[in-house]
């Protein structure tokens, strides 16, 4: 393959993430035969604009006189409107049905219930919490900065891996819709994310990757027994976990 349609894959690639992951108003753009399953690589991309949308938003509050916690407060509602709560929502979908389901049926027959229950509005309002403390710890927008991309990119890094490494749970789950992702765009979707990580210092970065490795098993075991895979929320779960995850740790190695 040339170097010119090699360039024009990649930056395709990350077209299709940014209108997938964000509500961005994009051009309307003609993608080929390019499916998400192959572009799923670029997804800490798309959490990099995601984390610059955040920051600029808190370094603007703060710079007003805005106190951190408002500021933390604003940034955050930033990106979830960047996102349209994409993966909030699955966070809360996926609390619901596990919670409140007996069967792996039911379970996702809650999964797919547009409604929210008090499990999924627990689990929300509780990474909505998290989130906004560990933001509003830092003291300056640059380190906000830092651990905003470290959080959303490596979290989003693993969501080819969560999709390669899982059966769909469903005969009309996710991977019908987009794809299958194969083994190396699983791994360069890691690889991306977890480069991202040496902003926390080499000491943080390790530390943090194993949390991510250990989240990741936790939860794959969990999918696995409960609906027998993954599906959409489930994906969009598993970056919620690993982005409060990383924050944690940022506002541990960055304040």
């Amino acid at each position: 393959m040339s170097t010119g349609s090699a360039s024009a894959r990649i930056a395709t690639d990350i077209a299709l993430s940014l209108v997938f992951f964000t509500r961005l108003p994009l051009p309307v753009l003609d993608f080929g035969d390019r499916r998400l399953a192959d572009a799923i690589w670029a997804a800490p991309i798309a959490g990099m604009v995601v984390a610059v949308v955040g920051a600029a938003i808190l370094t603007l509050a703060t710079s007003l006189g805005v106190a951190s916690g408002p500021a933390a407060a604003l940034a955050l509602a930033a990106m979830m409107l960047t996102t349209g709560s994409l993966h909030e929502d699955g966070f809360s979908d996926v609390a619901d049905g596990f919670g409140g389901g007996r069967t792996p049926e039911r379970k996702l027959e809650i999964m797919h219930d547009s409604r929210i229950g008090a499990y999924g509005a627990s689990a929300l309002g509780l990474s909505i919490l998290i989130r906004w403390s560990a933001l509003a710890e830092f003291s300056s927008g640059w380190s906000a900065l830092l651990a905003l991309v470290a959080a959303h990119a490596a979290s989003r890094g693993l969501l080819g891996a969560f999709l390669h490494w899982l059966p769909s749970a469903t005969a009309e789950g996710l991977s019908s819709r987009i794809g299958t992702v194969s083994l190396g765009t699983a791994q360069a979707g890691i690889a991306l994310g977890a480069i991202t990580l040496l902003v926390l210092g080499l000491g943080g970065a390790f530390a943090t990757a194993i949390l991510l490795a250990l989240i990741f098993l936790c939860f794959r075991k969990l999918c696995l027994s409960q609906i027998g895979g993954h599906t959409g929320d489930a994906a969009g779960a598993l970056q919620q976990l690993c982005e409060i995850a990383v924050l944690i740790a940022a506002s541990v190695a960055l304040t």
